[in-house]
């Protein structure tokens, strides 16, 4: 759940963060999305769908399937086109309120990528350069070409998530910490237009809460798809049970205390209540077995997705279900993207259609 330290009669504002903490003075709108490709795991689960569900439930709020992103780090048609139908149900049986949110594809919002290019123009190439996926790839290249397994896609990849948001003018983006980057640079790409046209786009937040927006993947790096070092966010239970007990642990006996820096303490601070959390520490204090410890993780996490996980089933089995909500979504996100790029093809100067 999210804990950021909210007054429910609050929701529905413009949130400007402290730290975590943070005040409210207007309305506000909530955007966030997930690639397709692959199926959704454990980790986007937690740093986005969660809290964003949550805020639906109270703020009106932008929810996309973000197959153009996909492209960058797959080139498998049949999987992006699965993964689509399987992330859109994801999110649907996960509780998303469909009342107050705007529910769509990427791709079916052409004026994303037209603002894309609108705002490649202005972006300048060395805050492309600072990009952590795109230093990343450069660090772990050996030889003199540092740009040898650079796509063009992945070197815009912040813009074009820029376009996602400010074409919809969102405040509050929720995401794991190790997205927070990617929000700074739409702040940039915004003021930086701001300046040169005028006024338009809003300055975006991002929304992480520090103890529970990040879980790391198997192994302790980041959980990725492309790492396969997830957890199927809808497994079934001997699948699930098997993917907790391969968490990374150390050779620690029992009886032995364990470490709250560990793996898999984080996972239980995602799924554990701040009421419950001490119970926990106890057990680690006490030098409960690594195996017993992911016995309660995998009940914890079964208990919390066991509801959602059979209204997913019954959705990837009726598509044409999840199509009719994504086409309702997507009429309503085509309709507001219009009139914003009518406005911002104005300021640049391009005549409007």
């Amino acid at each position: 759940m999210l804990v950021n330290p909210l007054d429910p009669f609050n929701f529905g504002k413009k949130h400007h963060f402290v730290g975590v903490f943070f005040y409210t003075n207007q309305m506000s709108s909530v955007l966030t999305g997930i690639t397709t490709n692959g199926p959704p795991h454990l980790g986007n689960y937690v740093g986005a769908m969660r809290p964003a569900i949550e805020l639906s439930k109270k703020s009106k709020s932008f929810i996309f399937l973000a197959d153009y992103h996909s492209l960058i780090k797959q080139q498998d048609p049949e999987l992006t086109h699965q993964s689509t139908l399987s992330i859109a149900a994801a999110w649907i049986a996960c509780g998303l309120d469909l009342e107050n949110t705007i529910f769509y594809r990427q791709s079916s919002i052409p004026q994303i990528m037209e603002l894309n290019w609108i705002l490649t123009s202005i972006t300048p190439k060395g805050l492309m350069n600072r990009a952590h996926a795109y230093k990343a790839i450069q660090d772990a290249t050996n030889g003199k070409d540092k740009d040898k397994n650079v796509q063009m896609g992945l070197f815009n990849y912040p813009i074009l998530m820029s376009s996602d948001i400010l074409m919809f003018n969102a405040d509050l983006i929720p995401v794991g910490s190790d997205q927070k980057q990617h929000i700074e640079m739409t702040r940039d790409i915004a003021n930086k237009f701001n300046l040169t046209y005028g006024s338009f786009f809003n300055l975006p937040e991002p929304l992480i809460d520090k103890t529970t927006s990040y879980l790391p993947g198997l192994d302790g790096n980041k959980m990725s798809k492309s790492y396969s070092n997830y957890i199927d966010l809808f497994a079934d239970e001997k699948k699930l049970q098997k993917q907790i007990n391969q968490i990374k642990t150390d050779s620690l006996e029992p009886g032995e205390k364990k470490s709250q820096d560990s793996i898999l303490y984080k996972y239980f601070k995602c799924f554990v209540g701040n009421n419950e959390i001490k119970k926990i520490d106890d057990y680690f204090n006490e030098g409960m077995g690594w195996g017993d410890l992911k016995k309660i993780l995998f009940e914890l996490i079964n208990t919390e997705l066991t509801p959602s996980r059979e209204k997913y089933f019954d959705l990837i089995n009726n598509p044409k279900k999840v199509e009719k909500i994504l086409l309702e979504g997507e009429s309503k996100a085509f309709e507001i993207a219009s009139k914003n790029l009518r406005n911002i093809r104005s300021l640049v100067g391009i005549k409007t259609l």
